[in-house]
């Protein structure tokens, strides 16, 4: 299959495990448990897990989920191409009902995201993006097809500037973030929950997202395709190699997008 077939799927997979989360949203079966990590899991949670893999499955390629069994690096080292997914990404943004959460869909390919998906059920938006179709922005049913930036900005060209906007987690804030941050002039800062705020780079709305505190592959990857397909990067703290998929530890390390 090409990439944009897969990117239909993908889409697919994203509005119908958006239905399913909002109709748990939208009810009162709203418990929450904790996982062994301690980070919450609710009935949203899985029931958007079991769309989507239902759905993805039937491309043929392998599915590694936030909700899924733990699949050992000896297996998964074996797969040139798969599926990553957060069913839902911004779990206590959800279980607060401030509507930041989203539903997020790669396609990786040799460590490197290359097919995303972002779906934010609660704001009917969707962005995605494949190198085919460049970055798809939909919102309640009107798209638009998004900007590329031809070419990528350094990071020393962002410090020099009067006035710079950048994203931050709103539950996740840390004082390394928080360090990194007053290295610039004038911020106008916005915090968020989920990857709506690698979005904000996506669409020019800010210039960088700094993230000093802990993620997994699954939480960045489908952004980070859409970024790299926008022309903009994810980047490890040395500020030049990009974030790389499907290691033995599925943790990312600090990263600054820009």
């Amino acid at each position: 299959m090409e990439y944009s077939d897969l990117l239909s799927i993908a889409q697919t997979a994203a509005l119908q495990a958006g239905a399913a989360i909002m109709d748990i949203y939208l009810s009162d079966e709203f418990e929450a448990e904790l996982k062994q990590d301690q980070s919450p899991i609710t009935k949203a949670d899985k029931g958007a897990h079991a769309v989507i893999n239902e759905i993805l499955t039937q491309t043929g390629l392998p599915v590694l989920s936030e909700e899924g069994r733990d699949i050992p690096f000896e297996e998964r080292r074996e797969w040139e191409k798969f599926w990553l997914i957060d069913p839902l990404d911004g779990t206590k943004e959800f279980i607060k009902r401030n509507g930041e959460f989203t539903v997020n869909i790669a396609l990786i390919e040799a460590g490197k995201p290359v097919v995303g998906v972002i779906y934010s059920p609660c704001l009917d938006l969707m962005y995605m993006g494949a190198a085919e179709t460049g970055v798809i922005k939909i919102e309640k049913g009107r798209e638009v097809t998004l900007p590329v930036n031809k070419q990528k900005v350094q990071f020393n060209d962002l410090l020099s500037r009067d006035t710079i906007g950048i994203v931050a987690s709103r539950s996740h804030m840390s004082p390394e973030t928080e360090a990194f941050i007053k290295r610039f002039k004038n911020v106008n800062l916005e915090q968020s929950g989920s990857s709506l705020k690698f979005m904000a780079l996506a669409e020019g709305k800010a210039d960088i997202y700094p993230r000093f505190s802990p993620t997994m592959e699954w939480d960045t990857a489908a952004a980070h395709a859409i970024l790299n397909i926008a022309g903009t990067g994810v980047y490890q703290t040395d500020l030049y190699s990009e974030l790389v998929y499907n290691k033995p530890s599925l943790v990312n390390p600090s990263f600054v997008a820009f």
